[in-house]
């Protein structure tokens, strides 16, 4: 069976040397990804459905978990058949994928996309990928494998590829700015391929509780084909990448339920994401963006690296900029970090409920406190 195309002193390079523990190398990077705030905050994310009043409806974070088991259910799937794949690392490819994914989902990465767009362009995988090696533990990062952050910032959730073989040369990853790459191992691969198996059905049995659609509503050659459920689509899915990968050099699905997938995903574009109720929260999320992102550009045009300035205008959103800011400063200097990158590192990192609480700070006026 095929092996990954580079070395292992490659695949386990960290960016500052560490003893190995009892929990090997990762397992461990499954743990800082754990333990790491980022990772915490994407509890309060949205995946799809924005702020949803029911405890079941994905979240971020559920959604992530989601791609770390079906990647690790391929690979002990495929090893079966003779492959030499590594769960632990597929599976913290799969816990590290969306770090940093803005509030608001899609959604927020097109809203903080369209205010830097004469800078360049904002990209879900390459932002976690920095939070992974820059943005956590105030410029540290987690000190991940090569591995871990190769398959991280590679893992393009949009694209759909029928089969895919890894990249047989070490990724540049600091100078990745695009979404056209390919991760250098057959694990990051894996959660390319988990990553749409995990969303595009959980989608529809959201969808289903939000009453966008009706389970009667799926067409039916994608019930009778790939199932009408979550877990039907998942077992599905998985067992066809394994059965048509097997004695392989790729993984692949086979021609018909790739089709099936493909018409899945028309199908969720056109009744779920592109759903006017959709849009119109899509539009809300937006605004919301990007008068946080406005007010903070001006906020950082008055006080710069004055950090005792931020506290003066008694907004709980200024101050914690501002010591977000001061705890960044010594990397911001260090990598000449713009006003825009301070600005959209600290929006990005947002929950879809501080930016909820954020946008009434600067918009409504503190209450007035009356003596008795």
């Amino acid at each position: 069976m095929p092996g990954n195309p580079l070395s292992e002193e490659i695949y386990l390079q960290r960016t500052r040397k560490r003893k190995g523990d009892v929990r090997g190398h990762y397992f461990r990077d499954q743990t800082a990804i754990i333990h790491c705030r980022p990772f915490r905050r994407l509890k309060h994310k949205t995946q799809v459905f924005f702020a949803p009043d029911n405890d079941h409806v994905c979240t971020r974070m559920e959604h992530v978990m989601h791609v770390a088991t079906i990647a690790a259910t391929l690979c002990k799937g495929l090893n079966r058949e003779g492959w030499n794949l590594d769960t632990e690392l597929a599976y913290a490819i799969g816990l590290g994928h969306d770090l940093g994914h803005p509030p608001f989902g899609h959604s927020g990465e097109e809203a903080i996309n369209e205010k830097l767009v004469r800078k360049g362009s904002f990209c879900h995988e390459m932002h976690s990928y920095r939070v992974a090696e820059h943005l956590a533990y105030g410029g540290d990062g987690l000190n991940l494998t090569y591995a871990v952050k190769d398959g991280i910032i590679c893992h393009n959730g949009e694209h759909f590829e029928r089969s895919l073989v890894p990249a047989v040369q070490p990724n540049r990853l600091e100078e990745i700015t695009a979404r056209d790459c390919l991760p250098t191992s057959y694990e990051g691969c894996i959660v390319r391929f988990s990553d749409k198996i995990a969303y595009l059905g959980r989608d529809i049995e959201d969808a289903v509780i939000a009453r966008l659609i009706a389970k009667k509503d799926i067409p039916p050659e994608i019930a009778r084909g790939l199932g009408s459920s979550n877990s039907e689509i998942i077992e599905f899915c998985v067992n066809d990448v394994i059965e048509r990968s097997k004695g392989g050099d790729a993984i692949r699905f086979s021609d018909p339920a790739f089709e099936l997938l493909l018409q899945l995903k028309r199908f969720n574009y056109e009744r779920i994401y592109y759903h006017p109720k959709m849009r119109r929260t899509a539009e809300f999320c937006r605004r919301i963006l990007h008068s946080l992102f406005d007010h903070l550009m001006a906020l950082h045009a008055r006080c710069g690296r004055d950090f005792g300035k931020y506290p003066e205008s008694g907004i709980p959103l200024d101050q914690a900029f501002g010591r977000r800011r001061e705890e960044m400063d010594p990397f911001y200097s260090r990598t000449g970090a713009d006003a825009e990158t301070a600005v959209t590192d600290f929006v990005a990192g947002m929950t879809d409920n501080y930016a909820l609480e954020a946008m009434k700070q600067i918009t409504l006026p503190p209450p007035l406190t009356f003596k008795a």
